[in-house]
Parts: C-alpha cells; structure tokens; sequence
C-alpha cells in the first residue's frame, strides 16, 4: 500500500494475526497492526494498520489509519484516514486528511475536521455543507 506507515518495524507495539479473533479495548503506543478479527474501541495517537484479511468493529480513536481491510463503526483519527483498493470501510469518520485509493469502498459520512476544530455534532456535523456543496456542484451546467 502505498504510503504506509512511518513507524519502522521495531516500532511496532502488537500484531493480531489472520485466524485471531479479539474483543475490548485496544491501547497502544506507535503502531499495531491487525490482520485478524477485532470487535471494541481502539485508543492510539499512534498508526494503527488494517491488513487486507483484518477487520475491525467498534469506536476508534487513532492518529493515523491504513485500511487494506475492513472496518465498521465510527472512525476519528487525528492526522490521517488512508484506504488502499482492497480496503473497505462502512463507518462514520472525522479527520483533517483522507485519501480513497482507486477501488477502495468507502460507505458513511465524513468530516474533514482540521485540528483545534471540532464538527460539533460528531462526524455527521459537516453533512449539511457537504450536501449544499455537491448539489450547487451537479446543478453546474456541463460544458
């Protein structure tokens, strides 16, 4: 994937292998990564990866997200959202920088929040914008 994280391999706090299966709260430091099946809330300012087999359901709370998998439920992360073509997100999430690769799914709504701002309402706080902006956009006559 491209840009992946920055943390270099010793810099990794755990891994949750393919055939592993975790509930509660996840805690860590600089960077996990998660290529089984995760269910609860993830706490990080760190880099949290989810490998193309892994998924994750729950709340998270991260510094930056790399997804090649799935996730479901509600995302912020402080600095960035990265989702590579195999990735699938079906979350509502809140960040200042997101990049959808080429065949990435992305399902929910999102809130570019930059920091020291806050949505107010959750990421859902920025939709009436989003949708006034689009709409003026496709009312555009086409050329």
């Amino acid at each position: 994937m491209r840009g992946k994280s920055e943390a270099r391999p010793s810099d990794l706090n755990g891994f949750l292998d393919s055939g592993s299966h975790m509930e509660g709260e996840l805690r860590f430091d600089t960077s996990f990564r998660v290529d089984g099946k995760f269910t609860g809330s993830v706490v990080s300012e760190g880099d949290l990866m989810v490998g193309e087999g892994g998924e994750i359901e729950g709340e998270l709370a991260v510094g930056r997200i790399f997804v090649s998998g799935t996730i479901r439920g509600n995302v912020r992360a402080s600095r960035r959202i990265q989702i590579a073509p195999s990735g699938k997100v079906f979350a509502d999430i809140e960040t200042p920088s997101l990049e959808i690769e080429d065949g990435a799914l992305f399902e929910g709504r999102c809130a570019m929040v930059r920091e020291g701002e806050s949505s107010g309402t959750g990421a859902a706080g920025g939709m009436p914008k989003l949708v006034s902006a689009l709409s003026a956009i496709s009312a555009k006559p086409k050329l």
